[in-house]
């Protein structure tokens, strides 16, 4: 892949995973490099003429009174890395750390934070180097910003601190420096503020998250409309007309899906005259409760694509007329920190609030589409409700329990997604002396997240084999040719079950196929 040149302003969710999980290059734009000298240029005249600028001349938060000397600025920075990196807990994946790397220089590139262009370039070599900082998942509350997890990014750029090699061990950063030949930065005023103050780590989570879960969305279409034919479900339900008069995007999207998945189905030819009216809403109502996952997954993605091209630092530089052709208000200096007609503006948009609410957001959503998957798999296996399956979808039923068991797991990662969903959003705590008195708890909502996909994954999973063991069943009629295709994907890594046998890596084969997007491409 060609580099990715980063400026601030046109990022994608897609960008964010090419460079975390396939690693492409990165590099500062070179229009953005301008812009970001000369924001620089402001705060090194602040420096230069001894103002009063909050965190560029002052201490932080609760200690934003206390003036700091200009031969002091350099230990400033140093302190505030330090001091900042305490987190705890097991380290965010590589992916992940990789993630909130580029996302943080990109908000650096947006030229409205005040560092010098090297700051930017030597996250980008630690990038394409493969260079990852050891940053604890525990230790952020969401504001201001993820500063915990910044900071020990923070400290692996001035050559403190730790990175994980390739075996994920932990070794010491100025090791990791000098292997890679990349040379530790000596921050400069501003620099060690702008570094930990943002959402990146939250940000960078959430990204991953949200690109699996879109997957899972259309996965979810692909293993439903399996087990509906397996079931001898109607078709009607998913009738265009149904849709349009009540047009939300993701029901009609997922309605489309289902449609296109049992065209030519034999199976629901077979019953097409029967006498059942309407089917269960687990089968039913596939298109409303997986089009409003659709639709939540569109609202997260829109706030997460303009999150990940915002300046979220403080305080943030405007020179002039700003790169997006706003006019700077220029202001008296007894009111602000004005150096001709550019400005350091002290706001809040480290706090984590708009992020926190999607984060939370997605993961009751995909509490939904596991939910409904598992209500599927009891109508596939419950001899009660699956239209003349075998009990369990067991071949000998009774010396054989099939699927019996999958289903209780199913029904325990729905169970654990109930406690996981409630939000982490609605809860804030007091820090920095009453300073910093609510805070959005993001950071939580993003490590639960990931456990939610993980958990929506595998009931999806178990459905899937479910599923394809039911279509067996229901031979030598056949599903339509994209279930079918779907049907052979799950069975390239997970054979028909003609009697008991340990299922466990079954699942996580069927999960990763999943993962890869290989029963999504039924739908293409």
């Amino acid at each position: 892949m060609k580099a990715l040149h980063i400026n601030g302003n046109d990022l994608t969710l897609e960008d964010v995973r090419e460079v975390a999980v396939d690693g492409r290059a990165v590099l500062l734009a070179p229009d953005a490099r301008e812009g970001v000298n000369r924001a620089r240029a402001v705060v090194e005249e602040i420096v230069k003429g001894n103002k009063v600028s909050y965190a560029i001349t002052t201490g932080v938060g609760k200690l934003s009174d206390v003036r700091i000397a200009g031969d002091q600025i350099r230990e400033l920075q140093v302190n505030l890395v330090r001091s900042h990196a305490v987190g705890v807990g097991d380290p965010l994946p590589v992916a992940e750390t990789r993630a909130m790397m580029l996302l943080r220089a990109n908000s650096l590139a947006k030229g409205y934070s005040g560092v010098r262009a090297v700051v930017i370039d030597t996250i980008c070599e630690l990038l394409d180097r493969h260079v990852t900082p050891f940053v604890p998942s525990q230790g952020s509350v969401g504001a201001s910003g993820d500063l915990a997890p910044l900071a020990h990014l923070a400290l692996a750029l001035i050559g403190e601190g730790e990175c994980l090699n390739e075996q994920l061990a932990r070794i010491p950063a100025a090791a990791t420096l000098q292997r890679a030949q990349i040379n530790p930065l000596a921050l400069e005023a501003k620099e060690a503020v702008s570094l930990i103050n943002g959402t990146q780590a939250m940000l960078g989570i959430g990204t991953l998250a949200l690109l699996s879960a879109e997957i899972l969305a259309d996965s979810a279409d692909v293993i439903g409309a399996m087990t509906l034919d397996a079931l001898r479900g109607t078709d009607v339900a998913f009738d265009e007309r149904i849709h349009r008069v009540r047009p939300h995007a993701g029901q009609i999207k997922s309605a489309a899906n289902l449609r296109k998945m049992l065209e030519g189905s034999q199976i629901r030819e077979s019953h097409r005259e029967c006498g059942r009216v309407q089917d269960a809403y687990s089968l039913r109502c596939i298109p409303q409760v997986h089009g409003a996952v659709r639709d939540t997954l569109a609202n997260c993605r829109e706030a997460f694509e303009i999150e990940a091209n915002s300046a979220v630092d403080n305080p943030l530089v405007f020179v002039g007329t700003d790169r997006v052709g706003t006019v700077a208000l220029a202001r008296p200096a007894e009111q602000g920190s004005a150096v001709g007609h550019s400005e350091i503006l002290s706001g809040g948009n480290f706090h984590g609030e708009p992020l926190a609410f999607a984060l939370d957001f997605l993961a009751i959503a995909l509490s939904a589409l596991a939910g409904i998957s598992e209500r599927r798999i009891e109508r596939l296996v419950n001899p009660a409700l699956n239209e003349g399956l075998p009990p369990f979808l067991a071949p000998g039923a009774g010396l054989n329990s099939g699927f019996m068991m999958a289903q209780v797991t199913a029904a325990a990662l729905v169970s654990e997604n109930k406690v996981l969903a409630h939000p982490a959003s609605v809860d804030s705590i007091t820090t920095s002396g009453n300073k910093e008195d609510y805070v959005s708890m993001g950071m939580t909502a993003a490590v639960k997240l990931k456990r939610v996909v993980d958990n929506t994954r595998n009931v999806l999973a178990i459905e899937a084999m479910a599923a394809a063991q039911a279509l067996d069943f229901v031979a030598p009629l056949k599903t339509g040719n994209r279930g079918q295709k779907a049907h052979h994907a799950i069975r390239s890594v997970c054979p028909a079950m003609d009697k008991d046998r340990v299922m466990y890596e079954d699942f996580a084969r069927t999960a990763k196929l999943i993962a890869d997007g290989k029963v999504a491409e039924a739908l293409r």
